[in-house]
């Protein structure tokens, strides 16, 4: 595709949208950490615009947050003042869903009207409307597990409601690549291209994994378990990573299992980029591929080296977000790499 100026706009549309949605994984990385998630206990679409804005509105929010398990078991000694401490991340979590729905949606209908949508743009637009929707379900589906009989959310449900976001960032900043000059093709003759898009492709299902199972370690807190580096308490091994019955449960709902798999799955990662980075040094690529090889280099050991400063230092808040940053950042220039390498 050329590059064309008429679509300037709708890549500001377009990359607008990713920032935003990246901002709102962190606010929801935030509220998980402050134990924020479960303070708002029902989803009103129009009027959970607004905050309580009287004392009588803040004390019935309180009083709907009481009859959670959360409460009765946690945080029966909360008063109206620490409620509203947890409340506002909740508060400010949603309503940057509301926002990232306006901003996808009022552009979109001006472009339309005025018939800048690109060719074939129309079908893609709906796609991450109906992505967006389904983000949202997901958000409510996740909250509503920890509203009945659990003090905190399904790690399954959180885990999809993490991939379901990154899902969304990852169709919209596709899009806005492909509205952008692209590179052209590795310059060396036919297949060697492969020599870094094949480990890329590898690389790319590796982080959507890795991204899954810090999911499911943050939502088990497994990530308090074994706080050592770089063997778990004094093995590699535990005994007790394989002690559910049946063995599959262990790394799926086993707090050891689920940590040493998230622990793996990182070497794996740091392998599969220093491969890349191997072979690009040998190729005569493009300097902008060199640029996203060498940033995702740095990227990828500044995400191992959080997660185990969050793992030794018993998962502060602030290195834990800058964590969850870091695998953001890792997912969208693996993307950017498989894009600008095809």
């Amino acid at each position: 595709m050329e590059n064309n100026n008429s679509h300037r706009p709708i890549i500001i549309w377009l990359l607008t949208g990713c920032f935003l949605i990246y901002l709102m994984v962190v606010i929801g990385g935030i509220t998980r950490l402050t134990g924020s998630g479960l303070s708002i206990t029902e989803w009103k679409v129009v009027t959970g615009t607004l905050p309580p804005l009287s004392e009588t509105s803040w004390q019935q929010e309180f009083d709907s947050y009481k009859q959670t398990p959360q409460y009765k078991l946690i945080n029966s000694d909360f008063t109206l003042s620490d409620f509203k401490g947890i409340f506002w991340w909740e508060y400010i979590h949603r309503l940057t869903g509301r926002i990232i729905g306006f901003v996808f949606l009022i552009p979109f209908l001006w472009f339309w009207i005025r018939k800048k949508l690109p060719d074939g743009f129309l079908k893609k637009a709906i796609v991450l409307f109906a992505l967006g929707g389904f983000q949202g379900f997901l958000g409510w589906f996740m909250v509503k597990s920890g509203l009945s009989e659990n003090t905190h959310v399904s790690h399954y449900r959180l885990a999809a409601h993490l991939i379901s976001a990154l899902t969304v960032f990852g169709f919209t900043f596709w899009y806005a690549l492909d509205l952008t000059s692209p590179l052209s093709p590795l310059s060396l003759g036919r297949g060697v291209g492969g020599e870094v898009k094949r480990p890329a492709i590898v690389l790319f299902p590796v982080v959507i994994l890795q991204i899954i199972y810090g999911a499911f370690v943050a939502g088990m807190k497994a990530g308090y378990g074994y706080p050592t580096w770089p063997k778990m308490g004094d093995q590699w091994f535990p005994d007790d990573i394989v002690s559910l019955e049946p063995v599959w449960k262990n790394f799926l709902e086993g707090f050891s299992g689920v940590q040493f798999i998230h622990r793996y799955i990182a070497y794996v990662a740091v392998l599969i980029v220093g491969i890349i980075f191997y072979r690009a040094r040998k190729m005569q690529i493009t300097p902008e591929q060199r640029k996203i090889i060498n940033t995702l280099v740095i990227i990828v050991l500044a995400q191992f080296t959080l997660g185990v400063i969050t793992l030794l230092y018993g998962v502060p808040i602030v290195i834990a977000v800058l964590h969850q940053t870091g695998a953001f950042f890792l997912f969208a220039t693996s993307l950017l790499l498989i894009h600008r390498t095809k």
